[in-house]
């Protein structure tokens, strides 16, 4: 029978040394961790070592390629084995077009559907295949950027066994709202876990590819303070510099750390002004980005890149042929900016460029108009003033012309960009100089008019 009078003594000591113990477990034993933490790993090992040569800002020339256009085959290995030509027109930096798998829930075979964002698409190779392609263009002196689809997933992407990592409406996962886009789910950045396992995707390319940057996809649709926390965070890898573009034309990607945007306005400007507006207004529209864009950073310029190929038109048609789009060309490689040349257009590909199937190059076609695109990004690369000097503007109605200076070098751009003869009167401080051809022949004009052949361009250097 037990002793009731030491009952309370001994049940108060053994609740004490209970509590006690419990609360020793409590804090010795970490809380389980999060189902969604197997998406928000370790660094990898870093692969090889980080390119010390990524150009500055101010010298990057880019190049975006279309795996599934590029080659017959369609593959990395195919990017590889065309470096060379890559490297002719004074590339310095490679973009390659999404490299993950892709969706096949209400898919239309984008590839900026991603169904993984830690793999390679078996169709464009092996994470060995990109590791071998960017050894060889680090070797050849160019980086290489991934394109990056922050926006969304693909619907069969893994993510979406966490519904709260994703915008729901009435319980429901949604495409982004506001687009036609049905292949993808709009990912939802309110969710911690969900940034952190996209940043910890992104590090791992940076890691184990030794790439050295992303063009981030619909940049305008994903809010700052993820791209602040995402740079700051991969700005923590030791020894590289990452070169971050974002496709959009928000004033804000600059202050999250990147430092490229598009020159979307520019573009748009260039076209009308082939429609017939004044040359004047490109100038203008010039200015205009500049002002959005703070000290040390870029707007990237174009004539075209993977959307307008494929949904509005290549160059030769836009630009009224070989002539007119290598006129466009010199205008938005030399007026100021980070030149883009979107792969296909050094051989003036005609028809529309497809990224949704294969549709290779050929790149044997406008040999003359690869030769003329090689000059041209020679003398840019070779021009301090072309890549960082100040611009001053003589255009006209038909006639875009420009100096580009800094210290005491200049480059004089003139453009006639009408498919007829025009006449450019040369400003006399202008004529004061004394110009050369980039040959080094001296530029000696009977007058102070010159004959302008439709779309012809002329490049002088003082």
């Amino acid at each position: 029978m037990l002793n009731m009078k030491i009952l309370p003594a001994t049940v108060l000591f053994i609740l004490l040394a209970f509590l006690v113990t419990a609360c020793s477990d409590k804090e010795e034993k970490p809380a389980p961790p999060s189902p969604s933490n197997e998406f928000i790993l370790p660094d990898p090992p870093q692969y090889g070592i980080p390119f010390g040569a990524v150009p500055a800002t101010s010298d990057i020339v880019m190049y975006e390629v279309n795996l599934r256009a590029f080659s017959t085959a369609g593959n990395l290995t195919g990017v590889t084995q065309k470096l060379d030509h890559i490297r002719s027109l004074g590339v310095n930096v490679i973009w390659l077009m999404p490299i993950h798998p892709i969706g096949t829930v209400n898919s239309v075979n984008s590839p900026y559907s991603v169904k993984n964002y830690r793999e390679v698409n078996p169709e464009y190779g092996t994470l060995d295949d990109l590791r071998r392609l960017t050894d060889q263009a680090h070797q050849r002196g160019m980086a290489v950027i991934l394109d990056w689809v922050a926006n969304h997933t693909a619907w069969d992407n893994p993510w979406m066994k966490y519904p709260a990592w994703y915008t729901r409406v009435n319980g429901e996962v949604i495409h982004p709202e506001g687009t036609n886009w049905l292949d993808v789910a709009d990912l939802n950045f309110d969710h911690k876990d969900m940034r952190k396992a996209m940043i910890s995707a992104m590090k791992y390319w940076l890691l184990a590819a030794n790439v050295d940057g992303f063009r981030c996809d619909a940049a305008d649709m994903v809010p700052y303070d993820f791209w602040k926390q995402a740079i700051d965070s991969m700005n923590t890898l030791a020894g590289r510099k990452i070169i971050l573009l974002a496709e959009g034309g928000r004033s804000d990607h600059f202050n999250a750390g990147f430092q490229l945007n598009y020159g979307w306005d520019f573009y748009g400007k260039l076209k009308s002004v082939w429609g017939g507006q004044a040359a004047g207004g490109l100038y203008a529209t010039h200015r205009q980005e500049q002002l959005s864009t703070p000290t040390g950073k870029y707007r990237l310029r174009f004539t075209t890149n993977h959307d307008e190929s494929a949904w509005d038109a290549t160059p030769m048609t836009l630009f009224n042929g070989k002539k007119g789009a290598l006129a466009a060309s010199a205008i938005t490689v030399f007026m100021g900016g980070v030149p883009l040349i979107y792969g296909s257009q050094e051989v003036g590909r005609i028809p529309a460029l497809p990224f949704f199937s294969n549709a290779p190059i050929d790149w044997t076609a406008n040999p003359d108009m690869l030769e003329a695109y090689q000059k041209m990004m020679a003398i840019y690369t070779s021009s301090p003033p072309a890549r960082q000097g100040t611009t001053t503007d003589f255009s006209t109605a038909d006639v875009c012309a420009f100096e580009r200076s800094s210290k005491d070098a200049g480059l004089l751009v003139i453009v006639n960009v009408r498919n007829r003869e025009s006449t450019f009167e040369v400003p006399g401080t202008v004529l004061a100089e004394a110009w050369k051809f980039p040959d080094g022949t001296p530029f000696e004009p009977s007058g102070a008019s010159i004959g302008l052949e439709p779309y012809q361009y002329l490049m002088l250097n003082r």
